[in-house]
């Protein structure tokens, strides 16, 4: 007997699972869409919704409410177990109640709550299998638990930054070191891979007890994460390729581009709180860097997360290309030059590319989905030909 759906028992019990995942998935969404929204008024412009305290909140909850549920999220799935959801859970909503009138202390402890429950993950994944790629990334969810408890204490975005950049770029450089094994490594590249999570480390807590030195030494620990990605990634050799691999390729090797940018401008110039400089190291970091890698690693993650296929599509590349071009618009003349007019319209293509890589993802995963259970249903009904059509 066919099911209703067309799909064999197998893959809708997956669809079932997905889709008790989509609402944590929902909540990175929004906080993205209200993130976005902020920007606009941030540069200056109109926006759909107007709050007073939606631009205060942007920077924690592009990182914490958006990027952060999602890395929880696909640790979550990886680890299997029911309690890990309360990583993404709390950190989404955390993201979410920063959208509401409710005090801001609410939201402040789950972030903590989420930021402390993702790195009970990675203590479990060690119980499995240590690892200097675990370490990374272990390292970097402590990073995002110091950031959400110094904002709880009342640090402004702008002094944590090193603490919410690190959360991140070290979390997505574990990520990469484990996809680098894959080839056969020096027996010195992991040594020197824990130097520089080490040193980023060290920066990150050297800027609150000596702000100069210690952004100087974060600046200069990323340079040397960054030669270390770009040395040993995979990328380089699937530059060359077509497709998915060559997409992802482009991606990574951009976003390295952009952490070094943010590196240098850190090593020569030291703390930048506010002003174009401080723009341009936000938007290198968060924009050039971490987009790019999520928009590499969606059609791998995604599928994982919800179930769902997601190919790849020329779509994809325009968005990916569209971001980088309108950020070095934005950061070359409308940041570094002051040109406020170009530094707008480069922040305003900055999102239109993120909605238009959020758009082609959905479309094409919706066709890939309806073509996947339109086959399933073709296959089925071939195989049992006794099967009525209206069981469809």
């Amino acid at each position: 007997m066919i099911p209703a759906s067309g799909l064999a028992p197998g893959a809708t019990a997956a669809r079932r699972v997905g889709v008790r995942r989509a609402p944590l998935l929902l909540a990175a969404g929004s906080c993205l869409l209200a993130g976005l929204d902020a920007a606009l008024g941030l540069l200056g412009l109109p926006a759909p919704v107007t709050t007073h305290r939606l631009p205060q909140v942007h920077g924690v909850l592009m990182v914490l409410g958006f990027a952060g549920t999602l890395v929880a999220l696909e640790r979550a799935v990886a680890l299997g177990r029911s309690w890990a959801y309360s990583a993404p859970g709390c950190l989404g909503a955390g993201g979410l109640l920063l959208l509401s009138p409710v005090h801001l202390l609410v939201p402040r402890l789950l972030l903590v709550a989420g930021c402390a429950a993702l790195v009970a993950l990675y203590a479990r994944f060690w119980r499995r299998q240590p690892s200097a790629a675990l370490i990374a990334q272990a390292a970097g969810a402590v990073s995002g638990l110091g950031a959400a408890l110094l904002w709880l204490g009342g640090i402004d975005v702008p002094r944590m930054l090193p603490w919410l950049v690190a959360f991140l770029v070290l979390t997505i450089a574990g990520e990469r070191l484990e996809l680098a094994r894959v080839a056969v490594l020096a027996p010195s590249a992991e040594p020197a891979f824990l130097g520089c999570v080490g040193a980023v480390a060290a920066g990150v807590v050297a800027t609150l007890l000596w702000p100069a030195t210690g952004t100087e030494l974060f600046g200069a620990a990323l340079l040397a994460l960054v030669a270390w990605l770009v040395a040993h990634d995979v990328a380089r050799r699937l530059l060359r390729s077509t497709g998915l691999p060559r997409f992802t390729a482009a991606c990574l090797l951009a976003g390295y581009a952009w952490l070094g940018l943010a590196g240098a401008r850190w090593l020569l110039s030291g703390p930048v709180t506010e002003g174009t400089r401080y723009d341009a190291v936000v938007h290198a970091v968060f924009l050039g860097f971490v987009m790019s890698m999520i928009m590499a690693h969606a059609p791998v993650i995604l599928p994982a997360v919800l179930r769902r296929p997601l190919p790849y599509h020329p779509a994809l590349a325009v968005a990916a290309w569209l971001l980088h071009l309108s950020l070095a618009l934005r950061v070359v003349v409308g940041d570094l030059r002051d040109v406020r007019g170009v530094w707008q319209l480069g922040g305003v293509l900055n999102i239109v590319a993120v909605l238009l890589f959020v758009v082609s993802a959905a479309t094409a995963s919706v066709t890939a989905t309806r073509r996947a259970t339109a086959s399933a249903t073709a296959s089925a009904l071939a195989s049992d030909p006794s099967e009525p059509r209206t069981s469809r």
